[in-house]
């Protein structure tokens, strides 16, 4: 699988601390490798869209599509419950 990161996935990213970046370049790693890794919590988010989900950590969450053999990132944000 390929990522491609969105020009808005890329603001959102270089806005968060290097701590949380560093978090989130591992997580893109496990996606690459396996979309059900455990660490992930892979979900469908909205089935219209057909956008994913998955953690970052507790309070970090990615958005991500399915396009062929390419994961497209659209957006890292804050979570909120």
């Amino acid at each position: 699988m390929i990522i491609f990161r969105s020009p808005r996935f890329n603001k959102d990213f270089f806005d968060l601390p290097l701590e949380i970046q560093k978090k989130v370049d591992k997580q893109l790693l496990f996606l690459v490798s396996d979309i059900r890794h455990p660490s992930l919590r892979a979900k469908k988010y909205d089935e219209a869209g057909k956008v994913w989900q998955a953690r970052v950590d507790d309070h970090y969450r990615f958005y991500f599509q399915v396009e062929g053999d390419t994961y497209i990132i659209l957006r890292v944000k804050p979570h909120t419950d």
